[in-house]
């Protein structure tokens, strides 16, 4: 992952406690703490790829835990079903009415465990609640609880019965982390915080949900001028005009980036957004956007390499200590 680029910074007091909190479970992954953080107060959604055994699931619920928000779990097999994920109505003899029992998807944390290994139909249920922030189910819209934050899994080695989502379904997500094997030293810090009782079980929430409504709705406010919205669209059209790019990032990219670096200021407890945040977030926000012509994933071109070679290109206005 990128190395944050500010030489000194500070967080915001309420969301300080709540990485210090996760800290207590998690050794070593503050970065991806602090853009899940990012996430939800942008409003968006984080695909997690990465190996089998890194602490994905755990890193979900120290997250949810931390921010006093229920957690649901949805393992996604090939069998999953839209109404296993959304619910169903159940006919009350008693009342003689449908009742709606809700489904595992109504809850504020949502970790879709293995999301490539369920059917399109089922995936798209999901993109679609994650998008409409809502459910329907039988003709009846069902509003989803806010915050609400999918983390969606997936392992990036093992293909075989899987369905890679397309990349129209990529675009949903804010976000594309991965968590990495731990170092040496950080691995054997694991096997002391463990011990006889798990840090999870004893974690207590940092922040409400009243103060992260809050703190979403402070997101909006956050300024920027137009000389990074126009080196953010400059990013994104030379997305669309790289040699070894096939189909670049969509508008919706632009809009999603803008909102990280806006999420991104305020958790370093500023009111205005400086062009090191746009670069620190776009390989984040961009990588899974970006879908490269064969000739080059033949020769070996990644999109990570795309976006840092982009970043390196394109001039990034001068930040000046100023704003409205």
């Amino acid at each position: 992952m990128s190395a944050r680029n500010e030489k000194s910074f500070e967080y915001h007091p309420q969301l300080r406690e709540v990485i210090a909190n996760v800290e207590k479970v998690m050794v070593g992954k503050k970065q991806v703490t602090e853009l899940t953080l990012v996430s939800l107060l942008a409003g968006g959604h984080v695909l997690l790829e990465d190996v089998p055994g890194v602490g994905k699931t755990m890193m979900v619920r120290s997250i949810a835990k931390s921010l006093g928000l229920t957690f649901n779990r949805i393992q996604f097999t090939p069998d999953l079903l839209p109404s296993d994920m959304t619910g169903v109505s159940i006919y009350n003899q008693k009342d003689m009415s449908f009742e709606f029992r809700p489904g595992p998807l109504v809850g504020n944390v949502i970790l879709a465990d293995e999301i490539n290994r369920t059917s399109p139909k089922t995936q798209s249920a999901l993109l679609e609640s994650m998008e409409e922030m809502s459910m329907t189910v039988d003709g009846q819209t069902h509003i989803l609880p806010d915050p609400f934050l999918v983390m969606a899994t997936q392992n990036p080695i093992e293909y075989e019965g899987t369905y890679p989502l397309p990349e129209a379904q990529l675009d949903r997500f804010l976000m594309k982390l991965t968590m990495g094997y731990p170092t040496p030293e950080e691995e054997f810090n694991v096997l002391n915080i463990i011990g006889n009782e798990h840090p999870i079980h004893i974690l207590k929430p940092a922040i409400s949900p009243e103060e992260i409504s809050e703190l979403k709705t402070a997101v909006k406010n956050i300024y920027v001028s137009d000389s990074i919205k126009r080196y953010i669209v400059d990013l994104i059209n030379r997305t669309r005009n790289h040699k070894s790019v096939a189909l670049g990032v969509s508008p919706r990219g632009s809009l999603a980036l803008l909102k990280a670096a806006q999420a991104f200021a305020l958790l370093m407890n500023r009111d205005f957004v400086i062009p090191d945040d746009v670069k620190y977030l776009a390989p984040f926000v961009l990588v899974h956007r970006v879908l490269l012509k064969p000739e080059a994933r033949f020769e070996g071109v990644t999109a990570q390499e795309v976006i840092k070679d982009l970043l390196a290109r394109v001039p990034a206005p001068i930040h000046k200590e100023q704003h409205a």
